[in-house]
């Protein structure tokens, strides 16, 4: 997932990809091994440039998708058709190849491990990278915390099951953890069975899934600006608190997702 670009006095590394894998047929995870990478919260995103042999050059901002685990990070890329940067990293960039970053960036639209409010998470599309990044943090936390760990809601809304990311890792995520509850929201093609027909994630469904507002739960939203503001409003009228309501959004614009 990319934003527009963020300046800031960051250091530019040399990145290495390790991996590729496929997410949807549009979209691949990236995996970079990074020398002394300084680690990253959830939520937090990377300036990637990309400079041609020509001297010329363009940057964009893409999402951790990983949680921290070192030297190495993972960014969640869906090529663009009129994109510049995104049909390179989704189609082309190969194992053995280097990506110039700078980051971490951002300290607002982050969950930090440990906090013990429950969390509903809530993704249209490609914004479901950085809130990735969050319940994989929450995994390994869970794995090493001596007292609760905070309950995590997700609301994931897609256009069919073939554009789908992560589906086998959230899968085997809430099979096997009480603690992680996620539901799918289909706008176009839903799979067979499903207990909602495909349509837009409207005012029930977010009643159906949300903490009670009494429970005061940490709001997370991102994806198309429409989308995101449509659920932060819903999320408001069904009597959530504003201030814990954290968005994260893109548009069409250059340097977009």
């Amino acid at each position: 997932m990319a934003r527009a670009a963020v300046l800031g006095r960051l250091t530019w590394r040399a990145g290495t990809v390790a991996a590729v894998r496929e997410e949807s047929p549009s979209a691949r995870t990236i995996v970079l091994d990074v020398p002394g990478w300084p680690g990253h919260l959830p939520g937090q995103h990377v300036d990637l440039r990309l400079t041609a042999p020509d001297g010329y050059s363009t940057q964009r901002s893409y999402s951790i998708a990983s949680a921290a685990d070192g030297d190495r990070l993972e960014l969640t890329v869906e090529g663009l058709a009129d994109g510049e940067v995104s049909p390179y990293l989704a189609q082309v960039v190969a194992p053995g190849d280097q990506l110039e970053l700078r980051g971490p960036i951002g300290g607002w639209f982050v969950w930090r491990p440990g906090t013990p409010d429950p969390v509903l998470l809530i993704a249209g599309g490609s914004g479901v990278v950085p809130l990735m990044a969050m319940i994989r943090a929450r995994a390994v936390h869970a794995g090493t915390a001596h007292d609760g760990v905070a309950p995590f809601r997700l609301l994931y809304s897609v256009r069919g099951p073939g554009a789908v990311f992560y589906g086998p890792e959230l899968h085997d995520l809430a099979a096997t953890d009480p603690g992680l509850e996620i539901t799918y929201a289909y706008t176009r093609e839903a799979p067979e069975g499903h207990d909602r027909p495909p349509g837009r994630v409207d005012a029930a469904l977010v009643d159906a899934v949300s903490w009670p507002p009494e429970r005061r739960p940490l709001c997370f939203v991102c994806g198309p600006t429409g989308f995101v503001e449509a659920a932060a409003d819903l999320l408001v009228r069904a009597g959530h608190d504003p201030a814990r309501i954290r968005t994260e959004r893109f548009g069409p614009t250059g340097g977009s997702r």
